[in-house]
């Protein structure tokens, strides 16, 4: 686990990190003429770092560029990985960051790059000698609150740990297993879970979930989250419903090989970024009312398995062709979704790995929405995806899209044709909510076949701080 601790003074053993508006403030570091017109000459050219060695100590720089907020964000974020991985590649444990600038949100945002960008998943390595170093950062800012310091640790940390959860191969994080992993979760960090076994979730009538279960050998869980504090802003819940398909084979209409189901572990990415962004909502204690639905099972052609041209009726009543077993995701969504209505929620939100159609629209650059809430709560939520960079492309949600999954048995079928995939997707899950509804598709951000700055390759964490800083603005509203 990475640590963070404010200091006061500056250290002559680290290594130093330090972030400046203007090249003057290099004058502030004890270094000699000669280093510091180094530091100088490199960033004049990349602004983003600057390295100089110094009898065996590093000195790094970052220089802020004019311009918009949110890409200087980004920049730091950025330039936080690069100094990273220089200190790790040098077997760096500990550092020291020094601010001469005074937006302590940019200062931050560094720092996370560091941390984020030292991020490994080491857990079934013999040898872990090759994995990150750097696991201790001292910091040096006046601008900087210890309750913001604390903020962004415990964002890291909640990011981490849903990159952890995807990361994990099926043999050990199974459905019941992601009970266990959401109850640890849940006594660390102060929020309610109910994690419900498959005679619960019989007595409950979840058959979209029952139904894509029944290939399985390991039983399905439905697990219900909640953060309620006495100053809440919000008379009725927002509610987050994440997928938690903890692998992928297809079920009967198998997914075609090569290489199609060797990341299906990433599968339930969308309940990691529910049940991890509950973490950090419930560590800082903001003043929103939230409720989680994690609808969990693995999906295989195995014993009584659910088949195309089944009709299975949901919780809700609704009866649903299944056309392709694969379109599984949106099968236990469906159920969850049904089962917020007691919530009442002013806003209900899924996330999921859901379709080829959005990563193929968009790349692993950001997440696809859609839904019925009002332009202003997707305003909102844009504002918050800019903010932390996991931005967001809102897809339209016309009608006609609805038209394509209209069955000649029953009231919806599963799949629509090849075109509009993942809003025929969105159209299927709006089905089953009657209030203000957006939908996350995040194919494309969730696992990564490389890295990319700070965000490993592997799983991303992707949902987690754009969830808490969405929760966190309606916590000011």
């Amino acid at each position: 686990m990475f640590t963070f601790t404010k200091t006061s003074r500056s250290s002559a053993s680290r290594d130093i990190v330090v972030i400046l508006d203007s090249l003057a403030q290099l004058s502030n570091l004890d270094l000699e003429r000669n280093d510091r017109q180094y530091l100088t000459e490199q960033l004049r050219t990349n602004t983003s770092m600057a390295v100089c060695d110094v009898s065996g100590k590093l000195f790094l720089a970052h220089l802020i560029e004019k311009g918009d907020r949110d890409r200087q964000l980004e920049n730091a974020r950025k330039a936080g990985d690069s100094m990273a991985a220089r200190l790790n590649t040098a077997k760096r444990k500990e550092i020291q960051v020094i601010s001469f600038q005074p937006k302590a949100e940019l200062t931050l945002a560094l720092v996370e790059g560091i941390a984020l960008g030292s991020y490994g998943f080491g857990k079934y390595k013999s040898d872990s000698t090759g994995g990150p170093t750097l696991v201790r950062l001292g910091l040096l800012a006046k601008e900087v609150t210890p309750a913001a310091l604390t903020e962004m640790a415990d964002l890291v940390e909640a990011t981490c740990a849903a990159r952890d959860l995807v990361n994990e191969p099926v043999s050990f994080l199974n459905a019941v297993q992601l009970g266990a992993e959401i109850r640890t979760l849940a006594k660390s960090s102060g929020f309610k879970a109910e994690v419900m076994d498959k005679a619960k979730i019989e007595a409950l009538g979840l058959t979209g979930l029952l139904a894509v279960n029944k290939g399985s050998v390991d039983p399905p869980t439905f697990s219900i989250l909640e953060w309620k504090p006495k100053n809440a802003v919000n008379k009725q819940p927002i509610v987050l419903v994440g997928k938690g398909v903890v692998y992928d084979t297809g079920g009967l209409s198998l997914k075609p090989t090569p290489n199609s189901m060797d990341q299906m572990k990433c599968d339930m990415a969308g309940a990691a970024a529910v049940i991890c962004a509950f973490s950090v909502i419930a560590k800082q204690k903001l003043p929103v009312h939230v409720v989680g639905l994690i609808p969990s099972t693995d999906n295989r052609p195995g014993g009584n398995a659910y088949a195309p041209g089944d009709v299975v009726r949901m919780h809700s009543g609704k009866t649903v062709e299944v056309l392709n077993t694969d379109a599984e995701g949106r099968m236990i969504l469906a159920d969850a979704l049904s089962f917020g209505e007691r919530h009442t929620p002013e806003l209900i939100m899924t996330i999921a790995t859901l379709t080829g159609a959005a990563a193929r629209a968009i790349g692993p650059y950001g997440t696809v929405t859609m839904g019925t809430a009002p332009d202003s709560t997707f305003a909102k939520l844009e504002k918050a995806g800019n903010a932390v960079f996991e931005r967001v492309v809102r897809f339209p949600f016309w009608d006609e899209y609805g038209e394509e999954i209209k069955s000649d048995v029953a009231d919806i079928k599963n799949l629509g044709s090849d075109s509009g995939g993942a809003q025929t997707a969105g159209k299927f899950l709006a089905h089953f909510t009657t209030h203000p509804y957006i939908h996350l598709d995040i194919a494309g951000p969730a696992f990564l076949t490389k890295k990319d700055s700070y965000r490993p390759k592997g799983g991303t964490g992707v949902g987690v701080r754009l969830f808490y800083e969405f929760i966190k603005q309606r916590g000011k509203a």
